[in-house]
């Protein structure tokens, strides 16, 4: 649990990030998404969106619904595992896909006095050619005009349920050795499954192991040490 005074530097963050985002809804284009995540409350951790059309999500959708090979959840769990100093984590420039289109991303994790994160700045502009073109010519619709709700965020559970189950597919369901095993445990960290309260023992019951096993093969991941594991 954060001390009191840790509590207070990471809301006056917050309130600052949000205030960014305030003014640069204010001047960029309808092609580019911008989102501030409270990554202590994943499962409805947007706090600030501008232009959340473009994925869908609005402000308490879940860390999950997030763009296809996301690289912010890796080193989201990169800046978890490694708590040595508190600057802020960039990752810069990264392709990412919605919804079949094509994506440029950027991601900056925030971490308070003791290394741990506690927000994310992320940035997603979509460079598909024929919907950047339709979003510019948006610009010119009549002043007042509000913009069609998006839909209603994506299911906590739901979104879990199919990161698992295309990680067991992936690595190869009905064949799951130890290392059929490990590789879906990868994939799963990939997409940001073990940020969520939950994720782990959903994991391990998909997988027909234990928690313990599951953390095992985080650990064989990370490239540490790491106990036999009881399958």
């Amino acid at each position: 649990m954060p001390s009191p005074t840790t509590q207070q530097e990471r809301q006056l963050t917050l309130t600052v990030l949000q205030a960014t985002l305030q003014a640069l809804g204010s001047v960029v284009p309808r092609n580019v998404e911008i989102l501030l995540h409270d990554l202590e409350h994943p499962e409805h951790s947007v706090v600030a969106i501008v232009n959340g059309h473009l994925s869908g999500r609005r402000v308490g959708s879940p860390i999950l619904a997030a763009p296809e090979q996301d690289q912010g959840f890796k080193a989201l769990m990169q800046a978890s595992a490694d708590q040595q100093g508190c600057a802020p984590v960039v990752l810069p420039d990264y392709p990412t896909t919605l919804k079949g289109r094509s994506l440029r991303s950027a991601t900056a994790i925030f971490r308070d006095r003791d290394g741990l994160p506690f927000a994310s700045l992320c940035v997603n502009t979509d460079v598909t050619g024929l919907e950047a073109a339709m979003a510019f010519l948006q610009h010119f619709q009549p002043l007042g005009t509000t913009p069609a709700p998006a839909d209603e965020a994506a299911d906590m559970t739901a979104l879990m349920a199919g990161i698992i189950q295309d990680a067991l597919q992936r690595s190869g369901q009905g064949r799951m050795n130890k290392q059929a095993k490990v590789e879906a445990v990868r994939l799963m960290q990939g997409r940001g499954l073990f940020i969520v309260k939950g994720g782990v023992e959903k994991a391990a019951e998909a997988l027909g192991v234990t928690r313990y096993t599951v953390y095992n093969y985080l650990e064989q991941l990370r490239g540490e040490p790491a106990t036999a594991a009881r399958d």
